[in-house]
């Protein structure tokens, strides 16, 4: 029988929407609090998603993907996504009214986080919505493999939204795809991956 093992290290990565440039900064340091050094960050794009978001976030809407210096556990990635929704509320009720343009109406949800993980061979998103492709973690939390690296490149599926399949987003996860093989403890001389003990 085959011995249950830690998993392999992943990188943290989260996906920013929203109009305002300060409410992107301002995740920005919490986000980095608890998930370590920002590594690197992706140019600034515009969202569009037909208008999914427009009734809670309004228009120009825009979108940028981080990652963070500091490998993490896979099985962090439910807990990430609850407390990214409490950070949404968070902006929503108190700070939002200090960073953004006074006398403009602020939306219902001036911030949208989105975190995941890119393992040398996929990238796991977490959502709160059951689908027929999407594995429930816990606490209400479910993960969806959004883009497969085979054949020395990377592939969207049928439910891959289109904004993972643009070519700043595949840029950007190949980039935490060499971060990680740069920096996985498997690539020291003699390591093995620690068996799980009960």
């Amino acid at each position: 029988m085959a011995q249950r093992r830690h998993p392999v290290p992943v990188v943290p990565m989260v996906a920013m929407i929203s109009r305002y440039r300060a409410a992107r900064q301002w995740a920005l340091e919490r986000l980095s609090q608890r998930l370590g050094p920002l590594a690197d960050c992706s140019t600034v794009q515009p969202f569009e998603a037909s208008g999914y978001y427009d009734r809670q976030m309004g228009e120009a809407l825009e979108k940028q993907f981080v990652r963070f210096q500091p490998l993490a556990d896979p099985v962090e990635l439910a807990e990430w996504k609850i407390w990214t929704n409490a950070l949404e509320d968070e902006f929503a009720a108190g700070p939002a009214r200090d960073l953004l343009p006074a006398g403009e109406p602020l939306p219902e949800r001036p911030l949208n986080l989105d975190p995941g993980y890119v393992t040398e061979a996929k990238l796991v998103l977490a959502t709160t919505k059951d689908r027929d492709h999407r594995i429930y973690l816990s606490r209400g939390i479910y993960a969806e493999v959004t883009l497969s690296y085979t054949g020395r490149r990377w592939h969207a599926h049928r439910w891959t939204y289109p904004d993972y399949r643009t070519d700043a987003a595949i840029e950007f996860v190949e980039a935490c795809r060499q971060h990680l093989r740069e920096n996985l403890p498997e690539r020291l001389p003699g390591y093995r991956r620690p068996v799980l003990e009960d």
